[in-house]
């Protein structure tokens, strides 16, 4: 096993087999007749079955197929998980956790968090009879001080995005155990390869696969991993239930992308630094936020919590809004659009694209400003993306 700190800037060493286990774990080619290396994409809706009730595992595709099957059990072994569910997309996932709980149970959700998981619980889930609380979960008092006898799941992200704060997975699993409350990890940002949420005590490790488990930007889905027998049996109710499932050919590409997740996240992270300290270093720069550099305020907690940083970074531009613009109307190889965690370097304005149906006061309070511009950073050559930061930070402030 590496040691600690080998080639890894400072933080935990890497989880080993991963790499092998997203090639093999859930694939053997033994499983299929044909003896197919790939998984084949299985597209058929319904399975014959031997008699009246009794099938060779597969009935109907919304309860089970082969091709998603092979899915869940290679990110349950990435996640160092037992079980694995897969789902329509990450809003999808969260659909079906919520559906865990009834009216009047009582959700806790860390207060910089993704805008659609916002919306949801905001405009969504309040309505159906569960009460929602926003609280700052990276200060793990005013998490224990928002439980009340009614709270039943706590919903965190770390990194919270967009502003980047660290949350103590573990902190955060013995105040909320002490209540037998359930814990959700959104690892979007991470991927399973910097961090193991799981492992660190959370109940519930949920991902929008559309991000960098898939990496392609091509397929969107939803992955949920848990150790708890219970919450499976649970879970896997709902996702028959609910029919919120992804297609056969999406499990295939997510399968594809996996194969590439372990290499595709160094390099992000490499060139994430890169990119973040050439941002710091920038006069035209007012802040950056990036859990890789040592200005990070948390960035003790994430070199012990995680393996390494995703390409996420997050920085204020010197000025206001009309700098933004021209900032992000200038960039010719980092492309202006919402989504993250693909190969292609995109850029965009939070307040303005993906948190803008978050309130206005609450976005303010979070800092999320019309000068805060979140980039994900690529797999295109560092030097190239360096150089379309100088010209549009120059076209921003002539």
């Amino acid at each position: 096993m590496q040691e600690p700190g080998a080639s890894n800037h400072g933080f935990q060493p890497h989880f080993p087999h991963f790499g092998t286990d997203a090639i093999h774990a859930g694939q053997e080619p033994e499983q299929w007749t044909s003896r197919a290396v790939v998984p084949p994409i299985s597209l058929s809706t319904t399975f014959k079955q031997t008699a009246p009730g009794q099938h060779a595992g597969f009935e109907y595709s919304r309860s089970g197929n082969p091709t998603r099957n092979c899915l869940e059990k290679v990110v349950a072994a990435l996640d160092g998980a037992k079980y694995c569910l897969a789902f329509a997309s990450g809003l999808a996932a969260t659909l079906n956790i919520t559906h865990l709980l009834k009216a009047g149970d009582h959700i806790i959700c860390t207060d910089d968090v993704y805008g659609g998981t916002n919306r949801y619980f905001r405009r969504v889930a309040s309505e159906m009879g569960l009460k929602i609380s926003f609280v700052d979960c990276s200060k793990l008092e005013l998490l224990d001080a928002a439980i009340t006898p009614e709270t039943k799941l706590v919903w965190i992200e770390t990194p919270t995005n967009p502003i980047m704060k660290i949350i103590d997975i573990e902190g955060c699993a013995q105040v909320v155990h002490r209540y037998e409350i359930i814990l959700v990890v959104d690892n979007t940002f991470m991927s399973a390869y910097f961090q193991r949420p799981l492992d660190l005590g959370a109940d519930i490790c949920m991902y929008s696969a559309t991000k960098y488990m898939n990496g392609h930007s091509d397929a969107v889905m939803g992955l949920v991993s848990m150790n708890s027998e219970n919450l499976y049996k649970r879970l896997t109710f709902l996702q028959n239930a609910l029919g919120a499932v992804p297609s056969p050919f999406d499990c295939y590409l997510c399968l594809r992308g996996l194969k590439t997740l372990h290499i595709r996240m160094k390099q992000h992270f490499e060139s994430g630094i890169k990119v973040a300290k050439f941002l710091e270093g920038d006069p035209r720069v007012e802040k950056v936020i990036y859990p890789g550099l040592s200005s990070h305020p948390q960035y003790e907690l994430i070199q012990r919590q995680c393996t390494g940083c995703p390409g996420m970074i997050t920085f204020y531009i010197k000025g206001e809004l009309a700098h933004a613009e021209a900032f992000l109307k200038s960039l010719k190889i980092f492309t202006l659009a919402e989504s993250l965690g693909g190969y292609e370097s995109l850029a965009e304005l939070p307040a303005i694209m993906t948190h803008a149906s978050v309130p206005k006061e609450d976005r303010q309070e979070l800092g999320i400003s019309e000068t805060l511009i979140r980039l994900s950073v690529g797999l295109e050559d560092v030097d190239d993306l360096l150089e379309d930061l100088e010209q549009a930070l120059k076209a921003a402030h002539p």
